[in-house]
């Protein structure tokens, strides 16, 4: 006779080497956004500026936090690439806010990747960042989703 257990399955814990994997992805996602809010900066309207500074200066203390925790956990932290391959054209005021709205869902996926691999406070962290990033994406687009950070992915649950 089976019996079955109310409340959510017990989280299974990461491994170091996963969450290690897990803070240098949201590392490297830090430094594509902060990246792309260069170009966002440069494109949005004179009135969007300020919220694309706040974006710029808020991933770069966040990717200031994280470089720290890759070194805590002992890794080597990823390092910023020269240039980032844009998602689409942005030429103009209405293309910058897509492509803003871009660099918060991608982020949120890592966020929600690093939410999965780790616990405690840097869980509580992985958190806010991720809900921070849905904040920034919903305002940036004018409209939330439903699920911010977990896309379609071709690999499923099943194939994890």
């Amino acid at each position: 006779m089976s019996t079955f257990q109310s409340g959510p399955a017990p989280a299974r814990p990461a491994s170091d080497g996963e969450a290690l994997d897990a803070l240098r992805a949201a590392l490297a996602a830090e430094h594509a956004a902060i990246y792309g809010y260069g170009v966002v900066g440069g494109r949005v309207d004179k009135g969007r500026r300020p919220d694309a500074r706040e974006a710029y200066d808020a991933h770069r203390a966040r990717r200031d936090a994280l470089a720290r925790a890759v070194l805590d956990q002992g890794g080597e932290p990823v390092q910023a690439q020269a240039a980032y391959a844009l998602p689409f054209p942005v030429p103009d005021h209405a293309s910058a806010l897509r492509l803003a709205a871009e660099l918060e869902d991608r982020l949120a996926g890592a966020y929600a990747d690093l939410v999965r691999a780790t616990g405690g406070s840097r869980r509580r962290e992985a958190a806010t960042a991720l809900r921070e990033a849905a904040v920034r994406s919903a305002r940036w687009r004018g409209r939330g989703v439903a699920f911010p950070g977990l896309v379609d992915r071709e690999d499923g649950p099943a194939d994890r």
